[in-house]
């Protein structure tokens, strides 16, 4: 694995959110910025998941980091690829419950308007795989306060993984900025690039 890291945002989010504007500033705080990529992606997954394999092909053999929806896109992508994921606040399954998300849908970032249609939720379900088969390559953080989606339903699907369940929090994942040292440990980033760094600054 290179120290490169892969950033897959969640649904009707984007590079603007706080996470990944968070990871971004402190990549290139770092001197790594040409070692991450964080795409805008597109609403529906086929296309997403098009641009995401480019971009594997790009970077190598990055660290998929996944938030929400692009936590389940990571898995896909990690068990096709043999990559190490950090999964944060995954959905796990995410067909079975769109049912009645059908229609307009708005991009909290950008104000795109799409529609999400019965195509999207088929195309989420051929996405859709097995417990990991090398639970080694991943961790998962969760946060029992996630408003959006049952925590629970990851630490079970995940049950083989290493896994941080921390009290509280939301589905944004509070705290995240704290966690990089973990982030950059977990992407062979070497120590001595971040260890004095105070990480609380990027809230």
């Amino acid at each position: 694995m290179t120290d490169s890291i892969l950033y897959i945002h969640g649904l009707n989010s984007s590079p603007s959110s706080l996470k990944a504007s968070q990871l971004t500033r402190a990549m290139a705080q770092l001197g790594r910025a040409e070692c991450l990529r964080v795409p805008a992606l597109h609403h529906h997954p086929r296309q997403a998941i098009a641009q995401l394999e480019a971009l594997i092909g790009e970077l190598g053999q990055p660290l998929l980091v996944g938030s929400s929806l692009g936590g389940y896109y990571a898995t896909f992508l990690a068990e096709r690829h043999d990559l190490p994921a950090l999964l944060i606040n995954p959905a796990v399954r995410p067909h079975l419950r769109f049912d009645g998300y059908l229609g307009p849908q708005k991009n909290y970032y950008s104000d795109e308007t799409w529609e999400l249609t019965h195509d999207h939720i088929a195309a989420l379900a051929e996405l859709d795989v097995a417990p990991p088969h090398d639970p080694q390559r991943y961790q998962v953080w969760l946060q029992t306060g996630d408003e959006t989606l049952d925590y629970r339903d990851a630490q079970a699907y995940y049950r083989g993984c290493a896994q941080r369940i921390q009290a509280g929090g939301d589905h944004g994942f509070q705290g995240f900025a704290e966690r990089l040292p973990m982030l950059f440990a977990f992407a062979n980033i070497p120590r001595q690039l971040w260890q004095d760094i105070d990480f609380s600054a990027f809230n």
